[in-house]
């Protein structure tokens, strides 16, 4: 009964009258899949108006984007324990040779441009200078930037130079540029979440992940394009495109990180994911994304959609680069209590051979699944792997997709009782002012056990990652995206061809909750037997 005294009320959200009907209550037992007598819904007359009086009273307490969710999501299964014991990776030094044009740098992996900066081939401020130079030169076209941090970037780097002019080198990090998803907070610069509403908005508090990174040393650039409130590549000021193809967007929502990486504007990038805005951008750009597990990276500083599904993660020209990224923006900050501190084990390649690789093996088979995918995995079977075919555990994985809409309508819920949510640019119906609105009417008891049910689904998965290590599975196949997105597991997605107009196409490998490192060393392996990651778009490539 509590269930449909909550839907009644929520049918009127934003409406001052007290006057709920008989016919009213009878409207919304549809929602709720309830049948109430006449004396029953008269019942529940009284107090569902004094509910609304409730929810009036609590829309004047102020709920900022940044107020956190009490209820913590915890992915692993009951009885099972994250990993421990010490990290331990080694990252190879790549020896390369300062180019005669300097903008010959601008595709270079983050491994790379590491080695030019730490045997002081070139400067930081020389790279962030032909960064910022292309930035300018190509924004306009990709409209793939926000914000140009120029002033911070030359600051930054004229600070690293001097530390490793001292001997003072940070690590790998040190003196590379880079740009932000514009969810990320960087103080005295514009946080605009893409979105008109917000689009002057100034968040004075950094981003936890933009202080790891600027402890390490790195350069900020740039505060690059997402698509509204992280829904697409539409922003206030235009759409994100492709620079394989200009004509098409760039996908998203973390779309300006995918376009400036791959035009080579930026040295990496760090994006963001609920289900499919670090897999689908880097998909459409041509580059690698890695979406680490659930509660490894903090959140704080960043916009939040989704608290139980919001992960961050590097966007990068090579899997070795993200796992680079990787090492430095991971664990926890005594402020995002999701965040638990694991270690990160990298294995070598010898350690490689005791992964037990699984692939899905109806996937191969579907004749809807491109030759490239197929391919990947004819490259996989030539290394020699310990490959298992598995199949998925079945599962209504669907049915849970609401949960996201569900927090992410609470997220912006002033947005949509003031109707702001008018001047977002895309107003179709799968936008999310519609999206938001219509997420008014999930029951909470549905979202309640829509949860439970994501328990019984994690257990699955754990039971299957009992068997394999890391799976290979075409990226867009089947429910695996929602999926391992409502499980928390991460993903590396790399380049893996091109389909018949000319556009990237990728692959995926999903790894088990926190052993990340096995998933990222698993996708370098195949990136290095393969050379699709060094294929840069035309008309951006500098010889």
């Amino acid at each position: 009964m509590k269930n449909i005294l909550w839907l009644i009320t929520v049918l009127l959200v934003g409406c001052e009258t007290k006057d709920i009907s008989r016919s009213d209550v009878a409207s919304a037992e549809k929602l709720a899949g309830l049948t109430m007598s006449v004396s029953e819904r008269d019942s529940l007359l009284p107090t569902v108006n004094q509910r609304v009086e409730q929810y009036q009273s609590l829309r004047e307490v102020a709920l900022p984007n940044h107020t956190p969710f009490p209820l913590l999501y915890d992915p692993l299964p009951a009885g099972m324990n994250p990993p421990r014991g010490r990290d331990q990776f080694k990252f190879n030094d790549v020896k390369v040779f300062l180019p005669d044009n300097l903008e010959a740098c601008a595709f270079m992996t983050v491994p790379e441009l590491a080695h030019l900066i730490r045997t002081q081939q070139v400067t930081s401020e020389a790279l962030t200078r032909m960064y910022i130079d292309r930035l300018k030169r190509y924004k306009d076209q990709l409209q793939c930037v926000v914000t140009i941090t120029e002033e911070l970037a030359i600051q930054q780097a004229r600070k690293a130079d001097m530390e490793i002019a001292r001997g003072q080198y940070k690590g790998l990090l040190h003196g590379i540029p880079w740009g932000a998803k514009d969810l990320l907070s960087v103080p005295d610069y514009k946080t605009t979440w893409g979105a008109t509403p917000y689009k002057d908005q100034m968040i004075q508090k950094k981003g936890t992940v933009v202080r790891k990174l600027e402890e390490a040393g790195a350069v900020l650039v740039a505060k690059l394009t997402l698509g509204a409130l992280a829904w697409g590549d539409v922003w206030f000021g235009g759409k994100t495109r492709n620079p394989w193809d200009i004509e098409q967007g760039s996908s998203g929502s973390s779309a300006g990180p995918g376009s400036a990486t791959s035009a080579g504007l930026v040295g990496f990038a760090i994006g963001s994911e609920t289900w499919g805005s670090i897999v689908s951008p880097a998909t459409r750009n041509g580059v690698t994304g890695f979406r680490p597990s659930f509660g490894t990276v903090s959140r704080a500083g960043a916009m939040a959609l989704s608290w139980t599904m919001d992960k961050l993660g590097p966007m990068t020209r090579s899997v070795e680069g993200a796992a680079i990224v990787f090492e430095t923006i991971r664990g926890s900050d005594e402020i995002d209590r999701t965040v638990r501190d694991v270690p990160f084990i990298y294995p070598s390649k010898r350690g490689l051979k005791n992964l037990r690789i699984g692939y899905v093996e109806s996937a191969f088979l579907d004749s809807a699944v491109s030759n490239n995918d197929k391919a990947s995995l004819e490259v996989l079977q030539s290394m020699g792997l310990n490959l298992i075919p598995i199949e998925l555990p079945d599962f209504p994985t669907q049915s849970l997709s609401f949960v996201l809409q569900a927090e992410a309508a609470a997220a912006f819920d002033e947005l949509t009782r003031t109707n702001k949510d008018d001047k977002m640019v895309r107003q179709v119906q799968n936008a999310w002012p519609n999206v938001f609105r219509e997420a008014r009417f999930i029951p909470a008891v549905e979202y309640i056990n829509a949860n439970r049910a994501r328990t019984l689904l994690n257990q699955k998965m754990a039971i299957l990652m009992e068997t394999i290590d890391v799976y290979l599975i075409p990226s867009f196949y089947g429910d695996n995206l929602l999926r391992t997105n409502l499980t928390g597991h991460p993903c590396v997605v790399v380049p893996n061809g091109f389909n018949d107009k000319g556009r990237p196409t990728s692959i995926s490998f999903i790894g088990d909750l926190y052993e990340d490192g096995n998933v990222l060393a698993m996708a370098k392996a195949y990136q290095e037997t393969t050379d699709w990651h060094k294929q840069y778009p035309p008309k951006f490539k500098i010889e």
